[in-house]
């Protein structure tokens, strides 16, 4: 079994990042800019946000937080994020999900503008993931992490059965759609599906985002598959009760005696997810100075 260890991809990737940064400042005097808007106290997304704003001031990003009141409506937040499409030291906004529940998140996501949409929600990105000969302004970020891990490895995705758990629009549909550009034979499982752990026995590649705390098992998966964990949950540490254990959807410990590669919780696709989020950034800032 080996690691597809993306903490130290993601090491690589800010460090060319920051150098880029450092090039283009020489010459233009300027920097690129990430607007960070979270909405409520939510102490995970607190959590999130200050940990990709951390990434930022590391690699030159200048990072604006913007911390709305959980009380505003879904019309209070789309009029800010309005302001940002027209301030021009923005090059990027991120609407740090999930939203509180009367906040429309389609309405939201739907106003920051196709130029600075770095999370790759916007429709149009998602339109172009999906169409054949199209590139999108931006990719989603995790399922593009995923996908430059797998390149990093040399893991090779032509014709091979690939296994996605869970089909949001933030995970699980885009890099479904990433995969079958990349000529894979992929199937789509929900929370609906049925005998899953038959269909999970077929890949050569399981890519699991549905959180539920270690529900694959070693049983689940063949010899030699490929595992790209994107689940988080919190558990119980059985080591100390009183503590919380971070784990992914996959029973970390006993599929490893059978994978043939294998992501970390934490410490997999996580940090790549943040390293894409700084290069959607960095390519809209070149973008907005040329």
């Amino acid at each position: 079994m080996k690691l597809l260890d993306g903490k130290e991809l993601s090491k690589q990737i800010n460090l060319e990042i920051k150098q880029k940064i450092k090039a283009l400042k020489r010459t233009n005097n300027k920097k690129p800019g990430l607007a960070v808007v979270i909405v409520g106290d939510k102490k995970d997304s607190l959590l999130y946000v200050n940990m990709k704003r951390k990434v930022c001031k590391e690699i030159g990003i200048e990072s604006k937080l913007v911390h709305i009141s959980e009380n505003f409506t879904t019309e209070n937040i789309v009029s800010m994020i309005k302001i940002l499409n027209e301030d021009s030291s923005v090059n990027g906004i991120l609407v740090q999900l999930p939203l509180p529940e009367h906040i429309n998140e389609e309405a939201v996501l739907t106003a920051v503008s196709l130029e600075k949409d770095v999370d790759g929600f916007h429709s149009s990105n998602i339109g172009n993931v999906a169409m054949e000969n199209r590139t999108p302004l931006f990719t989603p970020c995790t399922p593009l992490g995923c996908i430059r891990l797998l390149d990093e490895y040399n893991i090779d995705l032509l014709g091979k059965n690939v296994v996605v758990i869970g089909k949001s629009n933030i995970v699980g549909l885009p890099i479904s759609l990433l995969l079958m550009k990349r000529n894979a034979t992929v199937t789509v499982c929900h929370k609906h599906t049925q005998n899953l752990e038959q269909i999970t026995k077929n890949a050569d590649i399981l890519v699991s985002a549905c959180g539920q705390a270690e529900m694959i098992k070693k049983e689940w998966v063949k010899e030699g598959v490929v595992i790209l964990d994107i689940g988080i949950s919190y558990i119980t540490d059985p080591k100390n009760s009183e503590k919380k254990k971070v784990v992914g959807d996959v029973d970390f410990d006993a599929v490893s005696e059978v994978a043939s590669y294998i992501t970390p919780v934490p410490g997999g696709v996580g940090p790549m997810t943040v390293s894409m989020l700084m290069e959607n950034t960095y390519n809209s800032f070149v973008n907005h100075v040329k």
